[in-house]
């Protein structure tokens, strides 16, 4: 198939895969860190998934960067380079993180639903009227979406989903950031301390400790996207070089995040200080409009991004699938639908593609509406795969196609970053564990109100 990407379509999925609703948690992460850290800990991220991301780049091709042959997927680069031992941690690692960020962003949707419809409420009936909102019904709607775009044929065919998608998180992000403005400025003075939490005297160590660790997990999980690199890599279009392309789009897609990542997150916590919500949308009651607004765009953007994270899934079983039974109509005969009142447009699905595409968007929006604290859970993802998918296996498949030796100072450098990552996962998942103790002691499964 000729892949018709560009630097641009790549940079729409970056966008649309990293700046996920996560960005509206950032003024509470750098609350807990404080002024010091919080900024120090999103420009170190930006740093290392930028940099990680332009090393596993040129491992889309082996053993050559520019001509050498394809891998299609992020499994393929780590068999390529390092072997068949590491493929099955990875694709655990991998596929986990991808379908945990699909149960996240559903429920993450259904509570931006439920906002707009509390708000309805409280502006018809008055502000002391009783609006409790369900969300179940808002998880289920948005699952019946997903399963009808889940019949796209491939990721490098939902580019113009991709730019609405990047457009709306562009849109939510710009109204917090200035809403966050408009109350930073309507205040008599700075709010925020050096310290964050951490300094603060009315709260014990350990709640300190576990909420500056679960930041670092937010900010980790925030600007994830190594696991779907390499499947946006081959998207595009040759020549010029695929890895040219894609360190150019890197470039631009975590430049762009890593401008609203510090932006909201610094302004929110100058505006809230160390009260600032965990999201921020929430910290606000007027303009109700503009807050609709925002509500909004974060659906539409959740709707585009989860077929990002959906995509890979769906091509690594089917081709899975049609590999152990070559032979089965079910997974390889294309039947042809045309559409309606189009003379040249048709659809092409398989069975296999028609039926067990909307079976995983079903289980993951069952699995969302059961556990409508799962969002705490896919922070521990967030912080578990951090270290694996973001650097490690990034820069062990780089070192090996590269053939940098043991103790050169390249190596010494690649291997010094990946220490410090691994122990910033590690205090990162350790904080998520503590918040998902904390939810199990108050949730209820099968229920979600706002």
């Amino acid at each position: 198939m000729k892949m018709s990407g560009t630097v641009w379509t790549a940079t729409a999925h970056i966008i649309t895969a990293v700046i996920g609703s996560g960005i509206l948690t950032l003024p509470w992460s750098v609350a807990q860190l404080g002024w010091i850290l919080g900024p120090l800990m999103l420009i170190f991220f930006a740093f290392v998934t930028y940099f990680t991301a332009i090393l596993l780049a040129d491992c889309y091709r082996f053993p050559d960067p520019t001509n050498g042959r394809r891998n299609k997927t992020y499994m393929d680069v780590v068999k390529a380079s390092l072997g068949k031992k590491d493929i099955l941690i990875c694709g655990i690692i991998q596929y986990s993180l991808l379908w945990g960020t699909m149960v996240g962003y559903t429920i993450t949707s259904a509570m931006s639903m439920m906002a707009i419809d509390k708000v309805m409420c409280v502006h018809k009936k008055g502000p002391k009227a009783s609006c409790e909102i369900s969300g179940t019904l808002y998880i289920v709607i948005f699952g019946i979406i997903e399963a009808f775009l889940s019949q796209f044929p491939s990721l490098e065919k939902i580019t113009m989903l991709s730019y609405i998608a990047a457009a709306m998180s562009f849109a939510y992000s710009l109204i917090g950031l200035g809403l966050c403005l408009f109350e930073f400025f309507s205040q008599p003075h700075f709010k925020g301390t050096l310290l964050g939490l951490m300094g603060a005297s009315n709260v014990s160590l350990a709640p300190k400790l576990w909420s500056s660790f679960q930041a670092l997990g937010n900010i980790a999980f925030a600007y994830s996207f190594s696991m779907i690199l390499i499947e946006i890599q081959d998207t595009l279009k040759s020549p010029p070089p695929e890895n040219r392309m894609m360190k150019k789009a890197s470039i631009f897609g975590i430049g762009f995040t890593t401008l609203f990542y510090v932006s909201l997150g610094c302004v929110g916590y100058a505006a809230f200080g160390n009260d600032a919500p965990g999201n921020i949308l929430t910290g606000f009651q007027k303009p109700i409009w503009l807050i609709e607004i925002a509500n909004l765009a974060v659906i539409i953007h959740l709707i585009g991004a989860y077929q990002i994270f959906a995509q890979p899934i769906f091509a690594f079983y089917e081709e899975w699938f049609a590999k152990k039974w070559p032979d089965a109509g079910f997974f390889q005969r294309v039947y042809t639908l045309k559409i309606p009142f189009s003379k040249s447009r048709s659809l092409e699905f398989t069975l296999c593609k028609l039926i067990l595409r909307p079976l995983l968007v079903v289980v993951t929006t069952a699995v969302a509406a059961m556990l409508p604290f799962f969002n705490a859970m896919v922070g521990l993802l967030g912080a578990l795969g951090f270290w694996p998918l973001t650097v490690y296996y990034p820069v062990s498949a780089y070192i090996n196609q590269a053939k940098i030796k043991r103790m050169q100072i390249k190596w010494i450098m690649l291997q010094s970053m990946a220490i410090v990552s691994l122990v910033i996962s590690l205090v990162a998942t350790i904080g998520s564990v503590a918040d998902i103790v904390e939810h199990l002691k108050h949730a209820e499964l099968f229920k979600m109100t706002l």
